[in-house]
């Protein structure tokens, strides 16, 4: 049976990323989302909103764009996958811990006054990609226009 971890968050980066170097020479970005959801309380007519953090991970190529170009306040989407840890606090008691290890990423918004994009995609480019080879079907010589 298949099955899937797939998380996608759209909200604003909560603080400046923090980049460390692991003794292998991998580079990681650890960063906070917030996401806001809101609903209208059906009792008083209100408008509630709630605002959930996340902890975001960022490992590699990705991890070093995300220390060049996100700032607190910017808005990001992310995609990634859960991931459940433990860990024993000085006092010893046993904490749960649940992060984002992130896929890809997309700055959103744009540069200062420019109006362009904050950062491309960070997944390949269709430069990056390799060249798929063309078929040879003997069609390429012939008119789009379609007799019907």
């Amino acid at each position: 049976m298949a099955s899937v971890n797939k998380v996608i968050l759209l909200g604003n980066c909560g603080r400046d990323p923090e980049i460390r170097y692991l003794p292998s020479g991998q580079a990681v970005a650890n960063i906070s989302i917030a996401t806001t959801s809101r609903r209208k309380d059906k009792n008083t007519g209100e408008n509630i909103e709630s605002t959930e953090w996340h902890r975001v991970t960022f490992f590699d190529k990705l991890a070093e764009i995300v220390g060049e170009y996100v700032k607190k306040g910017n808005p990001l989407y992310v995609e990634g996958r859960l991931k459940y840890g433990k860990f024993t606090t000085k006092e010893g008691h046993e904490q749960n811990t649940c992060d984002i290890v992130a896929d890809s990423m997309q700055l959103l918004g744009s540069r200062q006054g420019s109006g362009e994009p904050s950062a491309p995609r960070q997944q390949a480019t269709p430069a990056q990609r390799p060249a798929a080879a063309k078929p040879a079907s003997g069609f390429e010589d012939m008119d789009d226009d379609i007799p019907f």
